[in-house]
């Protein structure tokens, strides 16, 4: 009982699942991009949505680089902090501006890819990742 409420963070498992939680969310998020690259190497007009009135072309190239790119430096754990930030402005567009009018059932998956992307932003890519080997790599030149 007393370990079931224990509050002391295990360092290695927390590493772990910050690993298993940018590669899952990475991969998820690239599926919804991958269809967006899809639409611009389509050829032909563009038929997406201007949410931000920035054109249609310009709002689909926004939500490519961050949806599809972004998603890839996450899942390699590259400047991670970095891409969170159009991945969590995307969110926010999804969730607030695109579903403003729908019900919770429409935006509930943008709020739960909105909370992950801000824990990243806060927690980091955790060691297993490209900015931990950067990290270190830095550290170690200034001593």
């Amino acid at each position: 009982m007393k370990r079931l409420f224990n509050t002391n963070l295990n360092q290695e498992a927390l590493h772990f699942m910050l690993l298993i939680l940018r590669v899952g969310i990475a991969s998820f998020m690239m599926v919804h991009g991958y269809q967006k690259l899809g639409m611009l190497t389509a050829g032909g007009e563009i038929q997406f949505g201007d949410p931000i009135g920035v054109g249609t072309a310009t709002s689909l190239y926004l939500a490519v680089f961050a949806e599809f790119f972004c998603s890839i430096f996450l899942l390699l754990g590259f400047a991670t902090r970095l891409a969170t930030i159009p991945l969590i402005i995307t969110m926010l567009i999804a969730v607030f501006i695109v579903h403003a009018a729908d019900g919770f059932d429409k935006k509930e998956m943008g709020l739960h890819y909105l909370l992950v992307y801000v824990f990243l932003l806060v927690a980091g890519p955790g060691k297993y990742s490209i900015d931990q080997m950067i990290s270190k790599s830095l550290y170690s030149r200034k001593r």
